[in-house]
């Protein structure tokens, strides 16, 4: 028999309380609309099964993702809350699926509308195309009879700019109002997370937050209401003294210009953490502050422990990662900080 498998020299500090406070902070700026969440990719990146079980406990209903392999994973987590894929039908064993386990399909086009109906139908949701040209059922098509024969739940759609002021929010609006007017339906969605701070006329009946929860800040305005919920961490693998005049990692790019103390970190661009993070990324540890040097590889990456004389191997170092600062410093965007992370972190 095997030994038990060693644990991971990555880990992500997974703040519990924070998820839940973001979550309940969402659900009151959606003011009489409920907020939901997407939980697709793995949870933006967090574990899908670990955030799942916060968010219900939270109070979360609804939960959204996009491809019919992730509702398998959650079937038995989620209970009796609601499941949608946002992916809709692509085949007629995607419909029985969901007929099977009561995963609701987002009905994204004629197409997929005809399949779900000769399948046997059922609850779905109907999303509408108001500009973003994606994914969608376009408003010249709600007239169609295989629209008007769904049993559609909540009528849909997505904001392509609503973290910014820009006119088509208010375009988009006014179609997903004219597509409420012709579709029968319970219940109405167009905010993702930056669209709840639009405002009311946004919300419908269920708002549809995202990277929000996970600590991301898509509007200014939501920053003192959200707190940052993970922070990637990494083991020191070695630790070594380096001379004035030599250099560090790849292609040389760090010269040393004073004799200084570094360790490696089990931590590189294959997890997440990207090339873009080389000779400026920070990680902290017992209020030391301790920068990139040199280019991120594939699996390490070298801080500086010149400062830090107690830190040696095997003990571990946080990675700066609040999202809207991380972004920034990097040019990457929150959603891809998180989606990026690698599955070698423990969760």
């Amino acid at each position: 028999m095997l030994p038990e498998v060693p644990a991971s020299a990555l880990r992500l500090s997974f703040d519990e309380e924070s998820l839940k406070s973001n979550w309940q902070a969402l659900d009151r700026l959606s003011g009489s609309a409920r907020a939901g969440a997407a939980v697709k990719a793995n949870g933006y990146g967090l574990g899908a099964r670990e955030v799942v079980p916060v968010l219900r406990e939270a109070g979360c209903q609804d939960f959204f993702v996009a491809h019919w392999g992730e509702a398998a994973e959650l079937l038995d987590c989620i209970g009796s809350a609601g499941l949608s894929v946002l992916h809709g039908p692509l085949s007629g064993g995607d419909a029985a699926f969901a007929r099977a386990t009561g995963t609701v399909p987002v009905i994204n086009s004629i197409a997929q509308a005809r399949r779900w109906i000769e399948c046997g139908g059922g609850r779905c949701h109907l999303m509408v195309d108001t500009g973003m040209n994606r994914l969608g059922v376009s408003l010249s098509e709600l007239g169609d009879e295989a629209v008007e024969a769904l049993d559609v739940d909540i009528v849909l759609s997505h904001l392509a700019s609503a973290e910014e002021e820009s006119d088509l929010n208010e375009r988009q609006r006014l179609r997903w109002r004219q597509a409420l007017g012709q579709v029968r339906h319970e219940r109405a969605s167009l905010a993702n997370s930056a669209g709840i701070a639009l405002g009311s006329a946004y919300h419908g009946d269920i708002t549809r937050p995202g990277i929000a929860l996970y600590g991301g800040v898509p509007r200014a305005e939501m920053a003192d209401d959200l707190r940052q919920v993970v922070r990637p961490e990494a083991a020191i693998l070695q630790v070594r003294s380096v001379s004035a005049g030599e250099t560090i990692g790849y292609n040389a790019t760090y010269e040393v210009t004073s004799p200084m103390r570094v360790g490696t970190v089990a931590l590189g661009y294959a997890d997440g953490y990207l090339r873009c993070w080389s000779d400026r990324g920070v990680f902290r540890a017992g209020g030391h502050v301790l920068p990139v040097l040199g280019r991120v590889s594939m699996d390490m990456t070298v801080i500086d422990l010149t400062h830090a004389p107690e830190l040696g191997e095997g003990d571990w170092v946080s990675a700066d990662y609040a999202l809207p600062v991380a972004a920034a410093k990097t040019g990457l965007s929150q959603y891809e900080l998180l989606t990026l992370l690698g599955r070698r972190f423990g969760r």
